[in-house]
């Protein structure tokens, strides 16, 4: 599937952000053309060395730098090379007049750092200043003793820019690294809706999230989210991220229960080349990946047993080894946990290590569930309402009051990823401007009197009731088994004691 142009012109405005701050910080003159040969950042030096003021070089194509046409002519068709790919790497000197002092000869070198099937492409230019040439009297040094300073300079110069091309690019290469693993990470994120900053409520409850959020964003301190499924929990981590020091990078999401045990270490860890079947080339991994910025691990209850001691590793000393090799990678990473799990009762049962737990519990926050911040459901229904049917195409003007005591009434067990599935599909039933509920918001069982039903009875129901929510979905992630807090193999069981079938 072909990339949209606009996500591919969103990523790479991402990526001449992330390229421009690197530059600033090398020494040597580098800039960044896009596919027009336009220069779109350069850094201090390159603006010194062509006599420009700071950050006036942008803007500017890099053909108007030759002195002559034929100049002109032969730059251009070097970086013509280099963008159809037929040339990983090209040079050329090329003389150039530089405002306030003199003629000079600059040597330029090429190289394609991003590029997207819509040929939205960056070259990396380095420039070196081959002007080695000193006024000198005349009357102090012959003409030979000039030309012997000539080529000794010469050679020295070349090696300089030799040893400054090879570190220079060195870091590029390290650099196309790190953004071609963000890049494919954010391709998979980029697909999914976020509303991170969209935490609606004013509850007691809800503010008292806020307050901690506040209060720990500012810190590199690692952050524990617990709460039911559906409470939001991702939604706390994305806002806790984007008040910290490091929201200029992209929060990076691994879920655990997402993958099987056996390719989650390669997915935090990366990978080298021929470490197990299948690894064709050499993959970062996730921390890798948010060196400098945030990892969200989601649903960390689920990580397997014998991987937790290398996740620990990680937060002790920000070490660790991809799979396949013994070198050593040091990371700076903050990690944002979340669970739906009692983890101080998991390591009780011996699934959880208690050092691992002690790490991630410095700074615990309980997202509440739905039942307990019934006066959050109306901003939350205006909410969804709003976006559902704007999404969708349809005006909904107002919500009787019937429908707002229905959902207000109703236990929530699915929280308010449940809410939202109700409302979207009441805004779906919905032909006019008042919002239809489609489902059958029945109270919860504990309301039910207990003199009128056996308990046997009052569980078939409930069961009934989460799979109807469910869509009869046993397991698995936001399944009846998982609403219910049962193993599937124990909920199974209960349905055929009961005699529940799917209809």
């Amino acid at each position: 599937m072909k990339n949209h142009p606009e996500n591919d012109a969103e990523r790479l405005r991402a990526v001449i952000e992330t390229v421009g701050s690197i530059m600033n910080s090398i020494s040597g003159p580098l800039a960044l053309l896009n596919s027009d040969l336009v220069i779109v950042k350069a850094n201090v030096s390159f603006c010194h060395t062509f006599g420009l003021p700071q950050n006036k070089a942008e803007g500017t194509s890099i053909l108007d730098f030759g002195q002559s046409d034929g100049e002109r002519k032969r730059l251009k068709e070097l970086l013509d090379r280099v963008l159809k790919g037929k040339a990983q790497f090209q040079s050329i000197d090329v003389p150039y007049y530089a405002k306030g002092s003199g003629h000079k000869i600059i040597h330029l070198s090429a190289n394609v750092v991003h590029k997207t099937e819509n040929c939205l492409h960056l070259i990396i230019v380095s420039v070196d200043d081959l002007t080695y040439i000193e006024q000198l009297k005349e009357d102090s040094l012959t003409i030979s003793k000039k030309i012997c300073l000539s080529v000794a300079a010469s050679q020295e110069e070349s090696e300089k820019r030799q040893a400054s091309s090879d570190a220079a690019f060195a870091e590029i290469k390290k650099l196309k690294d790190q953004l071609e693993a963000e890049r494919a990470y954010l391709q998979d994120e980029i697909k999914l809706e976020y509303n991170h900053d969209d935490i609606v409520g004013k509850s007691d409850a809800v503010k008292s999230v806020f307050y901690k959020v506040e209060m720990i964003a500012g810190t590199d301190t690692n952050v524990l989210v617990l709460g039911e499924t559906g409470t939001g929990k991702e939604l706390v981590a994305r806002a806790i991220h984007s008040l910290s020091l490091r929201k200029d990078r992209a929060l990076v999401k691994m879920n655990c229960a997402a993958l099987p045990s056996n390719l989650i270490e390669s997915e935090l860890f990366g990978h080298e080349k021929g470490a197990f079947t299948g690894a064709y080339s050499k993959r970062l991994g996730r921390f890798e990946v948010a060196n400098g910025a945030t990892l969200f691990l989601d649903e960390i209850g689920e990580l397997p047993l014998e991987l937790q001691p290398k996740l620990l590793r990680v937060i002790q000393n920000g070490e660790f080894e991809r799979l396949g090799s013994s070198s050593t990678i040091k990371v700076d990473v903050r990690i944002i946990a979340a669970t739906n799990r009692d983890l101080e009762e998991e390591v009780r049962k011996g699934h959880f290590r208690d050092d691992l737990w002690y790490r991630l519990n410095i700074f615990p926050i309980t997202v509440p569930p739905l039942r307990e911040r019934t006066e959050d459901i109306p901003l939350l229904v205006d909410y969804f309402v709003k976006k559902i049917a704007k999404r969708l195409g349809k005006s909904i003007e107002f919500i009787p009051l019937n429908v707002m005591d229905a959902l207000q009434n109703y236990h929530w067990p699915g929280n308010i990823r449940e809410l939202e599935n109700v409302l979207e599909r009441g805004v779906i039933n919905s032909s006019g401007p008042k919002l239809r509920l489609i489902d059958e918001l029945k109270k919860p069982f504990k309301s039910l009197p207990s003199n009128q039903r056996t308990l046997e009875a009052v569980e078939r129901e409930y069961i009934l009731l989460v799979l109807a929510q469910t869509n009869w979905k046993v397991g698995g992630k936001d399944s009846a088994a998982e609403i219910l807090g049962l193993d599937r193999s124990t909920l199974r069981a209960r349905m055929r004691k009961l005699n529940i079938h799917k209809p």
